[in-house]
């Protein structure tokens, strides 16, 4: 891979699947239930490939916006962007085709499903904005994170439209704690550089905070399980989800920098076990 393309994988992140597989995981969630356990191939294909669309050009965006910011955070410092790697005009000519090629993904959908997308571009871009103006970016990031389950109903004429709404403010739960982990790691910088989060916001008590979400998140869905008649298998998923929620809240007892950021990559485990008890439920 030539350099500059290589500095344009990693402005991307596709070099790093953790952030599209979070964002992956809930929209499967959507795909399948909505496709009552049998979605469309074409369906189940045009949603993986938009999130990891949409996900990159979140990143550059975000990292475009960010520039001033990234500096002056470790974990961030290195980026291409912050780095002086990539120029910020080349970052918006990335933004642009990537921005392109998930259009051309939605426009293979219905009217009302291209309707939603063009919301959740909206809120994409302009999530990292809300770290300057808010403590609650971890919930702006959190509806960016979840619009793919109202697509992904909408995009199979689903019934059950109301549950999609269901789905998403779990969803939501569920995302507002991880980030918070990953902000975590972060808040001793972010504090200097004056970025807003959550866990500046939680203080003290974010570990019962995040815990409270998960368990609320879990609960909730254990009760569209019971809605949607799935079986006992479905419930073991959930099950193995709670344990890395567990291990999570291990993890940040002590808020270290490296083991907040662990939790956070953690997961990727807590969504892929809720995914596959779903999928084996409707099996």
């Amino acid at each position: 891979m030539p350099e500059k393309l290589k500095l344009y994988w990693r402005l991307a992140r596709l070099d790093k699947p953790v952030g599209w597989l979070l964002l992956l995981w809930p929209t499967l969630w959507a795909v399948w239930i909505a496709g009552e356990g049998k979605p469309q191939p074409g369906i189940v294909v045009i949603f993986i490939l938009g999130v990891i669309t949409m996900r990159a050009a979140g990143c550059v965006i975000n990292d475009y916006l960010d520039r001033d910011f990234d500096p002056q955070v470790a974990r961030t410092r290195d980026r291409p962007l912050a780095s002086g790697a990539v120029s910020p005009r080349e970052a918006l000519w990335v933004f642009a085709v990537l921005m392109a090629v998930a259009f051309l993904l939605v426009l293979t959908l219905n009217r009302q499903t291209i309707l939603l997308s063009f919301a959740g571009a909206f809120i994409a871009v302009t999530y990292p904005l809300a770290k300057r103006f808010t403590n609650l970016p971890q919930v702006y990031l959190g509806v960016a994170f979840s619009w793919g389950i109202p697509m992904a109903f909408s995009a199979q004429n689903a019934a059950l439209m109301p549950l999609a709404w269901w789905l998403l403010a779990t969803n939501l739960l569920w995302t507002v704690a991880y980030d918070t982990m990953y902000a975590m790691a972060d808040r001793p910088d972010d504090m200097k550089a004056g970025i807003k989060s959550t866990a500046i916001l939680f203080g003290r008590y974010d570990l019962v905070i995040n815990a409270s979400l998960q368990a609320l998140a879990l609960g909730n869905l254990a009760l569209i399980g019971l809605f949607l008649h799935l079986g006992p298998i479905f419930y073991l998923g959930l099950g193995a989800a709670a344990a890395t929620a567990v291990y999570q809240f291990y993890l940040c007892r002590d808020r270290d920098r490296q083991n907040c950021f662990k939790a956070f990559l953690n997961n990727i485990w807590f969504g892929g076990f809720v995914f596959v008890g779903l999928w084996l439920a409707y099996l």
